[in-house]
């Protein structure tokens, strides 16, 4: 088993621009998973893992062996495990995992789905809200149109706590996927404050696409023109929006109300 001590060493150089660089990331088609619940849901969730880094005085090679399955196993020291760590609540263990395939074609979808659809969303925090709520309905699939962000950037692997495994996944432009919904005949509700029905009065018992924006600017008017309704979240407050995040998981579970959970 190799040993690696040094944060000089060009295979520790190679992973910090993982972690930093969104185009090393696309370029080697790989990225760093840190944590033992999140490399154990991973593997769960079909991805492979290459290669483990572990830290013995945290997480021991036993340990280790239990979770890497036919990964390569590399043990590492404190300083470069500090080098490489992105969390301040340390486990002593890293994986270095391909991504997936990320096209629409990928989807594998139920006969009935429920899907979310989010819109350009930046903040990893959000997005990673919307992929552990998405985990807790067992959504068929999670779609980002016009992503801005890398999704295996470490701050959406962290703030979705391996919820990026557990979800199918995939991403397009908005006119792809108003199409790729239409073409399987998928309903879709777009929430926005224009011309907007209340959200409990639709019924999301057939096949369903909830659609979502941002909170600053909210879905374009792509969305708001295709949308078989556009629905609205009553607000008895002073303001008109919430998180994205709590706005979506309030339609996902009357979704799932109406569907009997």
């Amino acid at each position: 088993m190799k040993h690696i001590t040094s944060i000089q060493n060009p295979f520790i150089k190679s992973l910090v621009l993982l972690q930093e660089k969104a185009k090393n990331r696309k370029q080697t088609g790989s990225f760093l998973i840190e944590g033992k619940r999140e490399i154990t849901l991973a593997l769960k969730g079909g991805y492979e893992i290459e290669t483990i880094l572990f830290l013995a005085e945290i997480c021991s090679e036993s340990e280790t062996k239990k979770i890497s399955g036919n990964a390569e196993l590399i043990e590492i020291n404190k300083e470069v495990y500090q080098k490489l760590a992105y969390r301040d609540t340390t486990e002593g263990i890293l994986a270095i995992a391909k991504t997936k395939s990320l096209h629409l074609s990928d989807l594998k979808l139920s006969d009935n789905p429920l899907i979310l659809v989010a819109e350009a969303p930046e903040k990893p925090g959000n997005i990673g809200a919307l992929l552990r709520t998405a985990d807790a309905a067992n959504l068929d699939a999670v779609i980002i149109a016009n992503p801005k962000s890398d999704l295996y950037s470490p701050n959406i692997v962290r703030s979705s706590v391996g919820c990026l495994f557990t979800n199918q996944i995939a991403t397009g432009t908005t006119n792809e996927i108003i199409a790729f919904l239409k073409e399987r005949k998928i309903n879709f509700y777009c929430a926005t404050l224009q011309n907007s029905t209340s959200y409990h009065t639709q019924d999301y018992t057939t096949p369903t696409a909830l659609v979502v924006g941002t909170e600053a600017t909210g879905l374009t008017q792509e969305w708001r023109d295709a949308a078989t309704q556009n629905i609205i979240i009553p607000m008895q407050g002073e303001i008109d929006s919430m998180n994205v995040s709590v706005a979506a998981a309030i339609l996902i579970f009357e979704a799932k109300r109406q569907r009997g959970f």
